[in-house]
């Protein structure tokens, strides 16, 4: 579809950073007859923080066609991360898969297929933009970059054009404020933002330069991020090569103002504070002057109006801790290129698509701020968290001790990907992993599905609801249940469990379900699809979607993870052996 005579463009995109490159490359490649141009303030390439990813995104940049691109920079591969944190002194990994999958030697660049699917990449956020404003670019977006917005003409609440320092008046039938946090759009707009956390943060860091400054973070080609934890905050060690590394500090913003310190100061404290990366920067040299920010979670009022959308961090953003920030950019952007796509097909309910945006895109962006004030608050000297944590529990309608609410967090909204129980790249036994170092406890942490053997799905007063699934360039419908604002989606995972709710009660009907389901099923690997439904189960017990009993006279459910395991286990120790 064209841009009718009265518009310049189809879309007009402010910002060509990850969030406008993706939307405009999702848009052209589903609709190559789309008119969008992209106005970018900067000249490319540019430094930019934010350099570590999740799995999730490699989905993202296979479907939109710059899987090679990116690839073919060889960024490293990362595979994990490796932390010191709450109780924990002795450092502890965290990876995405099995080191047993990863090949001895790894050729660059890869396909989008195996042990990479599972994987992530830490970038150079100056090559790593250009590539994707470039792939957009090619595939007939129009690119304007070092262009600058001056105004935006806007009439009650729509947006009318948009005038450049060139002097050039562009109009478009939609508007998409992908400016990040200087949010162009969104500020001249009047849509207000609130900080729903108590984390208020700043962060500082540079660029460090040395000879083989990383040989020793670098094993089968591929890498961590290092997380480490000192007395007033934590610190980030990302590397971008083997003599390039991105170093952080994150810490409160009372604690800076009130040590009266200089940001340089803070930051070299932290890292002298370090063993580990002051050793590692004992002979490297840093770039340039310290840069700085403010880490404040927020969320944007209205993610959308008559004419415009907010995406990627305009919207919202959400601590730092998780690495997830350019995952939820990307996601963003892609779930606002869908939307768009089918409102210009005008077959599906414009209003509804406009909701489910800003229902969907708000609430990752909250259960990202919530697991970060969960995270924080194992950590000293974000102490006062622990309590709050009951108060975020009262937010969901549950009336929970510190200790009760601490625990419940960590399994507690896990949707990333509508079907899947997982977040910030933790599914639920990773979670349960974690919540082991968290605490003092000695005993594992129980799952509330284990030792039970009756489930029974609970919707009662849950009012039925139509739920958006992505896929191939359009919005499906999934069913799906609302109730005090939880969603269950009848898609995934979860509907694997809710079919066999449906007919079957007791744990050993449930299994045979499933099994009949999953087994022959085609590239289904059915261990993994198992173990995954056995976790939404998990979840849903936990949000009341299903009452869980034990009947003395029949086989229980066993259900554990073990403090140390192929995926979450402490360095000195080595990874266990697979069962």
């Amino acid at each position: 579809m064209n841009a009718s005579d009265a518009h310049d463009y189809d879309v007009l995109i402010i910002g060509g950073g990850p969030a406008g490159s993706t939307t405009g490359a999702m848009l052209l490649k589903y609709n190559p007859d789309l008119k969008v141009l992209i106005l970018e303030r900067e000249n490319f390439p540019r430094d930019h923080v934010g350099e570590s990813q999740l799995p999730p995104i490699g989905r993202i940049l296979n479907e939109m066609g710059a899987w090679e691109k990116v690839e073919a920079a060889k960024f490293p591969i990362k595979i994990g991360a490796s932390y010191t944190w709450g109780q924990t002194v002795d450092p502890w990994e965290f990876e995405f898969l099995p080191l047993s999958e990863v090949p001895q030697e790894n050729g660059r660049p890869e396909a989008y297929e195996g042990w990479r699917i599972k994987t992530a990449l830490q970038v150079d956020r100056a090559i790593y933009d250009e590539i994707l404003l470039d792939h957009a670019e090619s595939l007939g977006c129009e690119v304007r970059q070092g262009t600058k917005v001056r105004k935006i003409h806007h009439e009650d609440g729509r947006v009318t054009s948009i005038e450049t320092e060139a002097g050039d008046n562009i109009t478009a039938r939609w508007y998409v404020d992908a400016s990040g946090n200087v949010a162009i759009l969104r500020r001249a707009l009047g849509v207000k933002v609130d900080a729903p956390t108590k984390l208020r943060n700043v962060s500082f860091w540079n660029y460090w330069q040395g000879a083989k400054l990383n040989d020793d973070l670098f094993g089968h080609g591929v890498t961590r991020v290092q997380v480490r934890s000192v007395p007033f905050g934590w610190l980030w060690y990302i590397p971008l090569s083997n003599d390039r590394t991105s170093v952080g500090l994150v810490c409160p913003a009372d604690y800076y103002k009130e040590s009266g310190k200089r940001p340089q100061e803070l930051y070299d404290e932290a890292i002298s504070l370090e063993p580990q990366i002051s050793q590692l920067l004992e002979t490297a040299t840093a770039e340039k002057e310290i840069e700085g920010t403010t880490d404040w979670s927020f969320l944007s009022e209205n993610a959308y109006g008559e004419n415009w959308f907010l995406c990627g961090e305009t919207m919202g953003f959400a601590d730092p801790v998780l690495a997830a920030g350019l995952t939820l950019t990307h996601a963003c952007a892609r779930h606002c290129a869908y939307t768009l796509l089918e409102i210009f097909r005008g077959e599906l309910d414009e209003a509804w698509l406009k909701e489910e945006y800003q229902t969907l895109q708000t609430k990752k962006v909250i259960q990202h701020m919530r697991f970060a004030e969960y995270w924080y608050s194992a950590n000293g000297c974000f102490s006062d968290l622990q309590a709050f944590c009951s108060e975020i529990a009262k937010d969901a309608g549950l009336k929970l001790s510190p200790t009760e609410a601490f625990r419940w967090l960590s399994n507690g909204g896990l949707d990333d990907e509508i079907g899947q129980a997982i977040i910030g790249g933790f599914d639920v036994a990773g979670l349960k992993q974690v919540q082991w170092r968290f605490t003092d406890d000695k005993s594992e942490v129980e799952y509330l599905i284990s030792g039970k053997n009756t489930f029974k799905l609970n919707v009662a007063n849950a009012k039925k609801v139509k739920i958006p699934v992505l896929k191939d360039g359009r919005i499906e419908q999934a069913d799906g249940y609302e109730r005090q604002g939880k969603i269950l989606a009848r898609t995934g995972a979860y509907e694997l469990i809710i079919d066999a709710l449906e007919s079957n009660s007791d744990i050993e009907g449930i299994m045979n379900h499933l099994k009949t389901r999953l087994y022959g099923a085609q590239g289904v690997d059915t261990k993994y699809a198992l173990q995954q439904a056995m976790q939404a189960l998990e979840v849903m017990v936990s949000d009341y979607w299903v009452f869980a009993s034990t009947n003395k006279k029949k086989p229980v459910l066993n259900m554990r993870t073990p403090k140390e395991g192929q995926y979450i286990y402490t360095t000195s120790l080595g990874k266990p052996a697979e069962v």
